[in-house]
């Protein structure tokens, strides 16, 4: 494994790393204690050393179960995200009251006192031009509740103009089928010294490239109900790519790079771009991880398969996904 500096924070953290929306379970399924307990341990046990949560992660379990984790790991690191366990989402989640609270119960759920870091969890556009909002950030920082902070974004343009305000880091959609934020947004991180984390790094599992037509997914499932921004931004699912063509697309890609393990060439193409620093894919159990953490150790990409991303992209992809976000 190895370690990329997380923008103005300074911590070394593996540039694979552990997102857990699905932690202790898959989308949609009862929370399991001890399969997130073992699934927090193995990636530990492959190098991961900085862990993704969210208060509304299955009801506030996830940050929970990380809390307990690093107590016995101080030397991990970990975010949090906030504004968006209340739904519907709207801009007054992320007034300073809400912030405040929100803060104060993500202490109680970890079981600290002060948190490494926070995401603004997708805020509206519109909030990002009401300062008082990051303001708070500041306060909240100043009082140490909160060590660092930063913005989870759905659009390019959202991570740009957060850049306006003291944030440590941005996480943003990245990866095979969402190439935008490499075109500028990443040159304009580097040079505020933000860190960028990677998430949705393998499309809701299309870059697997294990799907099918006639692949099913839960009830319960996002893949299931938000296909179309149901429940929230479509991008985030399969990250907006149209189902059907998502599959002729990874199936290319298997194809013309010459591999049956698409997931982990996946991460590390975007392990490419130094301006990242970590790739959070998800893993709701301990058989995953590996998984995830072999792409560390893949060669570098040649010139070759770059284009071979890019073709693929462009012939399937690019239109309409890189005009929406």
């Amino acid at each position: 494994m190895q370690f990329r500096t997380l923008g103005k924070t300074g911590f070394k953290i593996s540039e694979v790393s552990l997102g857990t929306w699905q932690l202790g379970g898959k989308w949609g399924t009862p929370f399991d204690p001890k399969d997130a307990r073992d699934t927090l341990e193995e990636a530990y046990d492959q190098g991961v050393n900085f862990f993704d949560t969210a208060d509304g992660y299955q009801d506030g379990q996830s940050e929970k179960a990380v809390g307990e984790f690093i107590k016995n790991h101080p030397d991990v690191h970990y975010t949090t995200k906030i504004g968006r366990k209340e739904m519907p989402l709207d801009i007054k989640h992320f007034d300073p009251a809400h912030l405040a609270r929100y803060v104060e119960e993500s202490l109680q759920n970890m079981g600290t006192d002060s948190l490494d870091m926070v995401l603004l969890h997708c805020p509206p556009m519109m909030n990002y031009y009401m300062p008082e909002t990051f303001f708070e950030m500041d306060k909240l920082k100043k009082e140490g509740k909160i060590k660092n902070y930063g913005v989870s974004v759905e659009r390019v343009e959202e991570g740009i103009k957060a850049l306006s305000y003291n944030i440590s880091a941005v996480e943003i959609i990245f990866n095979m089928f969402r190439l935008r934020p490499a075109d500028l947004f990443f040159d304009l991180a580097k040079k505020n010294n933000v860190g960028i984390l990677a998430r949705v790094p393998l499309a809701s599992g299309l870059l697997t490239g294990k799907y099918t037509a006639d692949t099913k997914f839960a009830p319960e499932d996002h893949r299931t109900t938000n296909r179309h921004g149901e429940q929230f931004d479509k991008g985030e699912t399969f990250s907006g790519v149209d189902y059907l063509t998502g599959v002729k697309a990874a199936n290319e890609l298997k194809q013309r790079l010459g591999t049956d393990n698409l997931a982990a060439m996946a991460l590390r193409f975007i392990l490419m771009y130094d301006a990242v620093s970590a790739v959070i894919p998800g893993a709701s159990n301990p058989t995953q991880i590996e998984r995830n953490t072999t792409a560390a150790d893949l060669p570098a990409f040649t010139d070759e398969q770059m284009q071979i991303v890019r073709d693929v992209y462009d012939k399937y992809i690019k239109n309409p996904v890189e005009y929406l976000w």
